[in-house]
């Protein structure tokens, strides 16, 4: 049984790996839509927590994502199977590509597909945050965070300016132990002490 997991859980991710651009927010609409809907390994409550953490431990997002559903589903193998799976395709295309073009510019073609490939990304990135927003439970602090996040970032790219995520994250972890300092832990029943 854990063998044949292993096996799936490496496949999924080379398909993962294989058939998504853009990098790992690319990715996180397709993990989710596999791992979530599909094969039911997380739920959709874990692949927000998963994105949270992704996003603030090393490494890449995609990779970390991958790793923590195959350490979920088969322990460290699963961990290390789904890791390779997400890894491999992308090194070997990457690999393939720099041998290639190797020397010059490469190609006008492939140039050419790159551009087109661009332009598909935002819409995958765009599709995987739509998702979580929609996930996302409909509090007034979490939407009010979101909110005035988006709005940094926004007048920030506005302005010419960089807003890094890693800033953004810490201020709103800061301010969420403020409100729950203040307010008090909630209870089992989602009550305020």
């Amino acid at each position: 049984m854990k063998k044949g997991l292993c096996a799936d859980l490496m496949l999924t991710f080379m398909k993962i790996g294989l058939f998504t651009f853009g990098g790992g927010y690319a990715m996180i609409s397709m993990i989710s839509d596999i791992c979530v809907e599909k094969k039911k390994w997380i739920t959709h409550d874990e692949m927000m927590n998963i994105t949270v953490v992704a996003e603030s431990t090393p490494g890449p997002i995609a990779i970390n994502c991958a790793t923590f559903v195959g350490w979920r589903q088969a322990g460290m193998a699963g961990a290390l199977c789904a890791t390779l799976g997400i890894v491999l395709p992308s090194f070997a295309v990457i690999y393939a590509i720099a041998r290639f073009c190797e020397g010059g510019a490469g190609p006008v073609w492939a140039l050419n597909a790159f551009r087109g490939v661009k332009a598909a990304v935002g819409i995958l990135i765009l599709n995987a945050a739509v998702t979580m927003i929609r996930k996302m439970p409909k509090k007034r602090f979490p939407l009010a965070v979101m909110g005035v996040s988006c709005a940094v970032c926004l007048i920030a790219a506005l302005c010419g300016r960089h807003v890094s995520s890693i800033l953004l994250m810490a201020v709103a972890g800061v301010v969420s132990l403020s409100v729950w300092g203040v307010k008090g832990a909630p209870k089992k029943g989602g009550e305020r002490a």
